[in-house]
């Protein structure tokens, strides 16, 4: 529709769910009836930006981020903030000064085949492209190559590892055996003693944890479900005590200060979180292997099997490290409390969001824990008509 006003018309219309208000700047009102239908057909087209669009869409692609984080950050959480400015940074050194106003459909399948030949996921690309796509609709181009994108596909990754007792075991003996590790070592306590996401243990606060009533406060996650009150165990408690000494010898136990403080250049910062634990957790997890592996061959040839059933050993022990994530306790710690017959709200209440998929795995895991226990009752007392009473079932079935 158009409306007049202080004598000059304007334009107010919705296209695809966008709503468009323009200045059409004449007073006739026939000759703005005419410029109404030419502006809707521009829209359609793709062309739809107002003047602050056609102004954002005409700046180079680094200046674009700076305005669009701007316009957003009053908007949405600080966490997605940080996501879309994360997702941002390859995408500004592979486009660097190209203008918004210029992107095509090629640009943006160009992007994603680039991505996945340095081995980047699927699922990694679509998140970086799902903030290209926003910041392309401000703009008002996404419109135009709309049809001729796609997402690409994501493979559904395994739930993941759990390890052994044993091999658990020895990850967290390796663990505390170095300085150098102290705080992976005690993070790693934490995330497999509360099912912890290193999202949430990086960003935890002491004024989030009750040291007295032994709880925790998750205030930061991943989702809002994430937002939970943790009970402490022992190792936990342990861990944190820990990390309470440090903290007060670096001068960072304040409520306010992050348990896990940034360090960069030797320079503590308890304001800001730790970002990573990564290059600790990777060296500790290819010791833990290296150890647990030497250990399972010299057993192996001590009983006299051979060289090549050594070798074999080893491969078995040392394959459960291959690709340990840190995220992956939080698997070990769901698992062990499935395996013990925890029910599947307690789960949630304690890990936060799970998928369907996720409980489903677990609800699995919790019965083969179940049948595994039971199976150790069976003495035989049928005699054979256990055996038979199988077939016959097999054979109904």
């Amino acid at each position: 529709m158009i409306y007049k006003r202080d004598e000059h018309w304007h334009l107010d219309v919705t296209v695809q769910g966008v709503r468009y208000r323009e200045a059409l700047n004449t007073t006739d009102k026939r000759q703005a009836k005419e410029l109404e239908k030419t502006r809707v057909s521009e829209i359609k087209q793709g062309k739809g930006a107002s003047k602050s669009g056609r102004e954002f869409a005409r700046k180079p692609f680094g200046e674009a981020v700076t305005v669009y984080l701007a316009e957003r950050k009053p908007h949405v959480s600080e966490r997605t903030t940080q996501f879309e400015k994360e997702r941002l940074g390859p995408l500004s050194k592979h486009f660097a000064e190209k203008p918004l106003l210029r992107f095509k459909a090629e640009d943006v399948t160009g992007y994603q085949t680039a991505r996945l030949a340095s081995g980047i996921s699927g699922r990694t690309v679509n998140m970086e492209t799902g903030v290209l796509r926003r910041m392309l609709k401000r703009a008002k181009v996404w419109n135009a190559i709309s049809e001729d994108t796609k997402a690409l596909p994501e493979r559904q990754g395994a739930v993941g590892k759990v390890l052994t007792a044993d091999l658990k075991r020895r990850l967290f003996e390796v663990a505390a055996s170095k300085p150098e590790w102290a705080a992976a070592h005690c993070a790693a306590v934490l995330a497999v003693s509360t099912t912890c996401r290193g999202v949430e243990i990086r960003n935890l606060r002491w004024e989030d944890v009750d040291l007295f009533g032994r709880v925790a406060t998750i205030r930061r996650s991943k989702t809002a479900a994430g937002h939970r009150t943790i009970p402490l165990n022992g190792d936990a408690m342990a861990a944190l005590t820990r990390l309470l000494e440090r903290a007060r010898a670096l001068g960072s136990s304040e409520p306010g200060h992050y348990i896990f403080p940034a360090c960069e250049h030797v320079t503590i910062d308890p304001t800001r979180p730790q970002k990573s634990w990564r290059t600790a957790w990777r060296k500790l997890v290819r010791q833990a292997a290296r150890l647990s592996g030497r250990d399972a061959a010299r057993d192996a040839l001590a009983s006299g099997v051979g060289l090549r059933a050594a070798i074999a050993a080893w491969k078995r022990t040392i394959e459960p490290f291959r690709g340990l994530r840190f995220h992956d306790l939080r698997h070990q710690a769901i698992t062990e409390m499935a395996e013990a017959g925890v029910s599947d709200a307690t789960l949630m209440a304690i890990s936060g969001h799970m998928s369907r998929r996720m409980l489903e795995h677990y609800s699995h895991v919790r019965m083969a824990a179940k049948r595994t226990v039971l199976d150790k009752l069976e003495s035989g007392l049928m005699g054979g008509l256990s055996t038979k009473s199988q077939s016959s079932v097999g054979k109904l079935n």
